[in-house]
Parts: structure tokens; sequence; C-alpha cells
């Protein structure tokens, strides 16, 4: 008999463990909700929704100006925010619009019509879009339909950029500064029959920056 219990000991001990483990690991499993796989801005605009068309006042088919823009979710421990507008369906590579940087992380949104000068009166610059000018440049594809795409950045410090600078610039400085960032997306469609597919005609078209649609249309006539 001694034999025999000295045997089933093991067992009962090996039953007993099994148990107690199941009994921690009921306890250890964690009941708080876990947080989102990937948290961004929310980057908005009131003139148009993302994958929509952006509207003709914001194209160089219209008078060219800056859309208004909104962003929330960006984190308390920021301290700038810089943006980027660029075409990545531009038939030399993306094509950058607009680039802004040192914006004050208090600030939520830009108001359309940003006047097209190097320093923003609420803090911050705009740098060099590649239409080789300060401030915003609308959607011109020159065939076809293409994206625009909005970014906003929240960075932990101010960069050290001078007013002008470059979408290569920003990108560079930004490395290891970024905390969050988002995005909106708007497309721009082709609107004169001719199209815009000749490159050299294209640049032409943006440099000369005309004021009226009538003299946008002239331009690109004379240019055949």
């Amino acid at each position: 008999m001694r034999s025999s219990s000295l045997i089933l000991n093991p067992a009962l001990v090996l039953l007993l463990f099994i148990s107690c483990a199941g009994r921690r690991q009921e306890v250890v499993q964690p009941t708080a909700t876990l947080k989102p796989d990937k948290a961004e801005i929310k980057l908005t605009s009131t003139a148009f929704k993302d994958g929509e068309s952006i509207p003709r006042p914001y194209t160089c088919d219209g008078v060219n100006i800056s859309p208004p823009l909104e962003w929330s979710g960006v984190p308390k421990t920021a301290k700038t925010i810089a943006i980027v507008c660029d075409d990545p369906d531009a038939p030399g590579g993306a094509w950058v619009h607009w680039v802004l940087y040192n914006l004050p992380a208090e600030n939520i949104g830009l108001v359309e019509n940003l006047p097209a000068i190097e320093n923003v009166k609420a803090g911050g610059f705009q740098g060099q879009n590649d239409f080789g000018k300060s401030g915003y440049g609308g959607p011109c594809p020159p065939s076809g339909t293409h994206r625009y795409f909005f970014r906003v950045y929240a960075l932990d410090s101010e960069l050290p950029l001078k007013a002008g600078a470059t979408k290569a610039d920003l990108m560079k400085a930004m490395e290891g500064h970024v905390l969050l960032q988002g995005q909106l997306m708007g497309i721009s469609t082709v609107r004169f029959s001719g199209g815009r597919s000749k490159g050299k005609h294209w640049l032409r078209f943006h440099s000369a920056k005309p004021d009226t649609l009538s003299e946008r249309v002239s331009i690109e006539a004379g240019d055949s």
C-alpha cells in the first residue's frame, strides 16, 4: 500500500499544478481596451472630402488659391506642424505643390487663400514648391486625372530651416522628429480639351501665372 501511494502522489501534484496554473492565467489576462494599431492626425477641408475632386478655385484653371485645411489629434507633446502637398502622378515624378513648416503646434488649421509669401502670419514658413515659388501652386495636370496628397506632420521640435526650404530639405530635417501624421487626398482632371501633354508647355503655363482664365487659355493656345 505504501508503494501504491508513492506512485499516486506525483500524479496528484501534477493535477494540482495544472489547476493552479489555469487559475493564474485567468487572473493575469488583460481586461483593458487595446489602443488602435495606427493612430493618426485627422486632416480635413471644408472645400472637398477625401478622394473627391479639388474645386476649380484651388487649381490653375481657377484663381489658384490655397484651400482651407483643418486638423485634429495632434499630440500634446508636439512643438510644430509641417505640411506638404504633392502629386505622385506627375510625368517626371512627384511634383511638389506646397511646403509649410514650423507652424505652431497649437494651430488647428489654415485659412483659405493663404498669401503666397515665405512668412506665415501666425508663425512658421512656406517653402519653395516645384514651380519655383513660395506658397501654394494648385493642381494643373498635363493629362488625365491626378491625385494630390496633403500630408500633415506633428513634430517634437522646431526645425532648423530658414525660409524658402524645399520638400527635400524638410523631409531630411524631419527625420527622427515625427510624432504623428495624417493625410487628405484630392483629385484633379484636365479640363482643357487639348490637355497639357507636353512637359515644356506645362512648365511655361505654370511659370506665366496669368490672373484670368482667358489669359491662361491664350497662353496655352499660343504654345502649340
